[in-house]
């Protein structure tokens, strides 16, 4: 067994702005929703530089001002409850050859400080393209009730956790029924999953 001086040893051998750096998910650190600082693979991911990047608000990344608003309002009395969130969301290349594309991402957070929620926080971004793909062209609520059907929400729970009445939900999810040529909810599903 390691001794408490065997592990500072080995602590203070490793270069933690290298792993940062390099971690294999996208990370940011953040101020009031703007990006302070970044690794490589959420440029990588982005499509865009780290000089680009830093200093600039999240919704650079978001499809639309109006899902950034949203995703702020969502997340903040969760961060401040519990000090983390998580979710699967629909986000935008900004450059690169892929510019504009969007795709879903798994995004968690942590608040530093839960009564403060946007304060700052420590973010990770994983790409989920290769698993679920955006085909179908959605409305930005369409992308967030499709988050949450994929998750297993009802539609009662859904409504919830974004504030519409659970019929709004149905009539959101009859549209995504129609735009996936699903038959049933759990085609549906099945259907959002392949993208």
């Amino acid at each position: 067994m390691d001794s408490p001086n065997t592990r500072n040893l080995a602590a203070a051998d490793i270069d933690y702005r290298l792993a940062f750096d390099l971690a294999p998910v996208g990370m940011v650190l953040s101020r009031n929703r703007t990006i302070v600082d970044c690794n490589q693979r959420v440029c990588e991911m982005f499509g865009v530089t780290q000089e680009r990047l830093i200093g600039q608000s999240f919704q650079l990344l978001y499809p639309s001002a109006d899902e950034y608003e949203r995703t702020g309002q969502r997340i903040a009395p969760i961060l401040n409850a519990n000090g983390v969130y998580a979710d699967d969301r629909v986000m935008k290349r900004v450059g690169g050859r892929l510019q504009g594309e969007t795709f879903w991402c798994h995004v968690t957070g942590r608040a530093l400080n839960r009564d403060a929620p946007h304060e700052a926080g420590i973010w990770t971004f994983e790409d989920l393209s290769a698993r679920k793909p955006v085909k179908a062209e959605l409305t930005a609520r369409e992308r967030e009730v499709a988050a949450h059907l994929m998750d297993g929400l009802t539609s009662k729970e859904i409504g919830r956790a974004l504030g519409i009445s659970h019929r709004t939900v149905e009539i959101y999810r009859v549209k995504l029924m129609r735009k996936y040529q699903a038959g049933s909810a759990a085609d549906l599903i099945q259907k959002l999953m392949r993208g």
